[in-house]
């Protein structure tokens, strides 16, 4: 399976029928699982051996997706949460808490910085912001004595930067902490961060996984490649016993390659139990099988898209990383050389009035808190996802108050861009 092309992985990876098996990934719809004596289960909680007794933590169905995606990643281990947030916090929480920080570029998300600069500031931990073009020397100082990890986008949502993982990935290991890098936008048909130094990857299954907005989910796929074992005083939940399974050390029993992600599972999907429910990770299957063609359809359209609106008179600014006068476009070429994402913004003449006046009146598109999936939507994130921050916060994460993001589905090219020409006629 190493050998075979990711197209094919897309495919193939993660399940594999044996004779008379049904060839697609079975929907294991049940919340617990029968043994025959005590003992048998008992290793299952002892963490002995491995197999499923309740859905909460484990099933079938999500496993084999789980695998999918790391074989898709190149990593060592991956599991299923129930949204993107949910893989977001995990990530962070499985090696942090009370008293910890976090260094983090801050064009991300718009939930995603409020999960960490306000729910987690609660929980104690503390999260410095950089910009995802900072100095070495700024990034530098972004770093304390308790930072556990960094945190980063590979395409910003929705400011759409790129992030320089190699620049983030050193700085991090020089400070024995790993990069943990969202994924989502490029998936990793067009970019895998663990090639350029990343450690452990999160993504949203809700966007290009699924592709038809079919289901929430999110994952967190590790590559199995930091080392805790050198860091035992900075990561003692991973090199110390746990005594919530009797004095597991999960470095010691699951090695590097397993140790991070049986920690989430065993220990944090045990307590808050965020698991993706066995019929998303089923449609989240599905969607993997065609990801790859989806993929050079929604880079394609976006790139006409792009090409479009960048000269027409009523568009002040446009960012796409496949046009060449873009500020992420060496970036871009470097580490997405086949392709971005489906995902464009631009602003408006006119500011927000004229921005909401242009939305208005699309007729292809649909004006949705979604983005990524095979059908043509857009929004505008100072008025949505990112409305609970203020206006220097909108900045720092590189959205405007004229932002639009638009998410260019796979539907013909043509028909996008003369419904865009139509809704900004109207303006």
């Amino acid at each position: 399976m190493e050998n075979y092309k990711i197209g094919t992985k897309c495919l193939q990876a993660g399940y594999s029928p044996k004779n008379g098996e049904p060839r697609q990934i079975p929907i294991y719809q049940s919340t617990t699982f029968k043994y025959d004596t005590s003992e048998d289960m008992g290793k299952l909680f002892d963490l002995e051996a491995s197999g499923y007794f309740y859905s909460r933590l484990q099933n079938p169905t999500n496993d084999c997706v789980a695998a999918r995606i790391a074989a898709l990643e190149g990593g060592s281990a991956a599991m299923l949460t129930s949204s993107g947030q949910a893989a977001s916090f995990y990530s962070i929480f499985n090696i942090a808490s009370c008293g910890d920080h976090i260094v983090s570029s801050s064009a991300i998300y718009g939930g995603t910085y409020n999960l960490f600069a306000v729910t987690m500031k609660r929980m104690g931990i503390e999260f410095t912001f950089v910009k995802p073009d900072c100095s070495d020397e700024e990034l530098e100082k972004a770093f304390r004595p308790n930072t556990k990890a960094v945190f980063g986008e590979t395409i910003a949502n929705p400011a759409l930067d790129v992030l320089d993982i190699e620049k983030f990935a050193n700085a991090a290991h020089a400070h024995g902490v790993p990069l943990i890098i969202d994924n989502t936008f490029a998936t990793p048909i067009n970019c895998r961060p663990f090639e350029w130094g990343a450690d452990i990857v999160t993504h949203s299954t809700t966007k290009y996984m699924d592709g038809h907005a079919s289901g929430v989910g999110g994952c967190i796929v590790d590559s199995g490649k930091f080392d805790w074992t050198k860091y035992p005083d900075k990561f003692p939940g991973l090199c110390t016993p746990d005594d919530s399974y009797h004095g597991v050390t999960y470095t010691e029993r699951f090695g590097l390659e397993g140790a991070y992600i049986t920690k989430a599972t065993a220990q944090l999907m045990r307590d808050f139990g965020s698991i993706q429910s066995p019929q998303n990770a089923y449609l989240v299957g599905l969607g993997l099988e065609s990801l790859e063609l989806r993929m050079k359809r929604h880079c394609e359209n976006a790139q006409a898209v792009a090409e479009y609106v960048k000269n027409h008179e009523k568009i002040e600014w446009v960012r796409y990383c496949g046009l060449p006068e873009d500020k992420y476009y060496e970036l871009g070429r470097k580490y997405l050389p086949n392709g971005s994402c489906g995902v464009i913004s631009f602003g408006v003449k006119g500011g927000r009035k004229a921005a909401e006046t242009f939305m208005k009146n699309l007729k292809l598109a649909s004006i949705e808190t979604h983005v990524a999936d095979s059908k043509t939507c857009c929004l505008h994130p100072a008025s949505a996802t990112h409305r609970q921050m203020n206006d220097d916060e909108l900045r720092a994460a590189g959205v405007s108050p004229d932002l639009i993001r638009f998410s260019c589905g796979i539907e013909d090219k043509d028909d996008i861009i003369a419904d865009i020409e139509q809704a900004l006629e109207s303006i």
